[in-house]
């Protein structure tokens, strides 16, 4: 290679043919002996030596040895040396005179451009394609790269913000990659937003599309799991006891209220008795009466007097005066029925009693006869003709009260005195509702 020289040098060739005597037969380096001529003959090892030079140099013969010169380079041979006496060296044959500038050649009495790229005479490299101007030659770069000097660099078109997101520099090009949940737009170049709802999301039950992702939403009854994909159900019923009014059962997505035996659903929560003697759900027989009750259905006797009382209508039983017995009992007993919830709050007014004749001048009390046992009601009398019957204390079913509720009547201007009771049958129910 010869310093300084980029693109077309000229290099003069200023080795001279060695001189021998007439007696000598070897030849110095880079000749040979031609037994023919008797002379030193130069070695062209251009030819002699595979690839004499390599990469973009060009080859160029001269006297007793080579040069490796850019292609652009060409060599104007020295005039012949002067004869000398014993000199046996055959002279290189001399190139032919050309009057035109560096770049042309005469072609008649004009000067014509040489195209170097067709001949192979340029130093451009492989990669570059070389195109042919006036008088000389360029090497052009391929797409992606720019020429410094002879060499051709990369173009990192990532510097000029080409892409949307995320640019990736290749050899001579470069592509452009989005981030999740975009792609690559028609124009390679923007990134639009995937619908990954459309595609194929994980969700288990919904799913909504956002800008570059996507969110999983759960039905009513649900919850997101862990993985923010899978919907696991919601127990309801955990966490609260308020729920229903009785029984929760909880159900996949939703929940429900359950009521005993004896009782349906009023609307979703509540739990509402059913009148079994009203729907005919019961086994009372014909000389029976259905009393219904919370949770269940009662079947007592229409005559439930007993001696000395005779029944005089229904649920009223009356003990006459003539008979002996009667005399420390009251004149009249009426059945009446009534069903509490349990757990009642106290003190509570279950039941009011009504005088259904009075006598003038009569002053009436009220109490309880009998059934009350542990001191779980009281009368309180409102004037002398009522008085209620009040819930003491708290109680809790099932179970059964019969209660005597006896009216004393006193007239003392005529020194007389009667009572009538109210045979009181009270049916606690299993629940608070």
């Amino acid at each position: 290679a010869v310093p300084g020289c980029l693109f077309t040098c000229v290099i003069r060739a200023i080795s001279q043919p060695p001189t021998e005597s007439d007696t000598y037969t070897e030849c110095t380096d880079g000749y040979q002996w031609d037994p023919q001529t008797q002379h030193c003959k130069d070695i062209n090892e251009c030819e002699t030596i595979p690839e004499a030079c390599k990469g973009e140099m060009k080859c160029f013969n001269h006297y007793g040895g080579y040069l490796c010169l850019p292609r652009s380079a060409s060599v104007i041979p020295a005039p012949d040396p002067p004869s000398q006496p014993g000199t046996n060296l055959e002279s290189t044959a001399r190139e032919p005179f050309n009057p035109c500038p560096l770049g042309y050649e005469p072609q008649g009495d004009s000067c014509v451009d040489v195209n170097e790229c067709e001949r192979d005479e340029h130093d451009c490299q492989p990669s570059q394609q070389c195109i042919n101007t006036p008088g000389a030659f360029t090497c052009q770069c391929p797409e992606g790269y720019r020429k410094v000097g002879t060499e051709c660099i990369d173009i990192d078109e990532c510097r000029y913000r080409y892409c949307q997101h995320r640019c990736v520099n290749v050899p001579g090009s470069f592509s452009c990659q989005c981030e999740p949940g975009f792609q690559l737009a028609g124009n390679n170049r923007s990134c639009i937003d995937v619908n990954e709802c459309d595609m194929g999301a994980p969700c288990q039950q919904r799913c909504y599309n956002t800008y570059g992702t996507f969110l999983c939403r759960c039905d009513q009854g649900y919850e997101l799991g862990p993985d923010g994909f899978a919907c696991n159900d919601i127990d309801e019923c955990s966490y609260s006891s308020y729920l229903c009014q009785f029984q929760c059962v909880n159900e996949p997505g939703k929940f429900s209220c359950q009521c005993p035996e004896g009782y349906q659903l009023l609307g979703t929560r509540l739990c509402q008795d059913i009148n079994e003697c009203e729907t005919g759900e019961h086994q009372c027989t014909e000389g029976q009466t259905c009393v219904n009750i919370h949770g269940a259905s009662q079947c007592v006797d229409t005559n439930r007097c007993q001696s000395p009382y005779v029944q005089v209508s229904d649920n009223r039983c009356v003990c006459p005066v003539t008979k002996p017995a009667c005399r420390d009992l009251p004149f009249s007993i009426v059945q009446r029925y009534m069903s509490i919830t349990s757990e009642r709050s106290v003190p509570s007014d279950i039941f009011q009693i009504q005088a259904t004749s009075v006598y003038p001048g009569a002053y009436n009390t009220f109490r309880i006869r009998s059934g009350d046992h542990d001191g779980d009601f009281y009368i309180r009398q409102i004037n002398n003709i009522s008085a209620m019957l009040v819930l003491a204390r708290a109680v809790t079913g099932p179970q059964e009260y019969t209660l005597d509720l006896e009216m004393v009547s006193v007239n003392p201007l005529l020194s007389y005195q009667t009572s009538s009771a109210l045979r009181l049958s009270i049916y606690v129910g299993p629940y608070a509702f």
